[in-house]
């Protein structure tokens, strides 16, 4: 077999697995509209198809208040941003993530692999921004929680492991466990080294709540239509229906050898 034959078939069985995952998804969506009543599945809904700017104001009622206290190494405008990477990288993704989004999830489950390596090779620099549109929608406060957990794990140095264990454990999208810090704080027995009485401390005092409230905001104001959003160096890649992982690091490759 040729190295193009096998390039193709590849890339072919990277995008049936994303269509598997979107798949996946969407299913989880119709159980919840049949199961939740047509209230609560307008909700649902209009969470992962587009999770609409309108719903999403409502979770600014998430009773954070007072100073943002910003994550260790936090960049970007307003410090909302969370790095993973090399600064020297050609290349950034920008991420807008909810914990408890099951398309956010389906996003991480196929192209982290991929992110991972091209971080971890100095070309990619991932800025990961954290936003909570599903407690808007369905109620709840387990992305605000999350969220803030999350930053609580940037202090330690430990945010990618941690993101990716809240991905990998992620309840049902009409279930609010990660409202729950005891919760999140079982979980980071799954990181080495994070469960300590400092992380504990920032978890249960949601000392990065506000932060997380403004990071809420800045998602809001940006004119996104929902969650995950994707930008490769400023363009959506998320909306492309040819895109893979195999595609995605090409694009990196190629703009670190330009």
């Amino acid at each position: 077999m040729s190295e193009k034959n096998r390039d193709g078939k590849r890339a072919a069985r990277e995008r049936l697995a994303v269509e598997r995952e979107k798949q996946k998804a969407a299913e989880k969506r119709r159980r919840t509209l049949i199961v939740g009543g047509a209230v609560v599945g307008v909700l649902a809904l209009a969470t992962v198809v587009g999770v609409l700017a309108a719903n999403a104001g409502k979770s600014g009622k998430s009773g954070a208040t007072g100073p943002a206290t910003v994550p260790s190494g936090a960049t970007g405008k307003d410090a909302l941003a969370i790095p993973v990477g090399k600064d020297s990288a050609k290349s950034a993704l920008t991420v807008w993530e909810d914990f408890r989004c099951p398309a956010c999830k389906a996003f991480e489950t196929v192209y982290s692999p991929t992110i991972h390596q091209l971080a971890d090779a100095g070309q990619l620099r991932v800025e990961y921004h954290l936003v909570t549109l599903i407690d808007g929608n369905l109620g709840g406060s387990g992305s605000l929680r999350a969220a803030n957990a999350a930053a609580c794990a940037q202090d330690a140095g430990k945010f990618r492991e941690y993101h990716d264990v809240l991905y990998r454990n992620q309840p049902s999208e009409t279930k609010d466990s990660y409202a729950d810090n005891a919760k999140l704080i079982d979980l980071a027995g799954k990181v080495g080294g994070l469960d300590t009485p400092a992380f504990q401390k920032c978890v249960n005092d949601g000392t990065h709540d506000s932060w997380v409230a403004k990071s809420n905001a800045a998602f809001q104001s940006g004119g996104f239509s929902g969650t995950p959003t994707v930008l490769l160096d400023g363009k959506n890649i998320y909306t492309d229906r040819t895109m893979t992982p195999a595609k995605l690091k090409q694009m990196v490759e190629a703009a670190n050898k330009s």
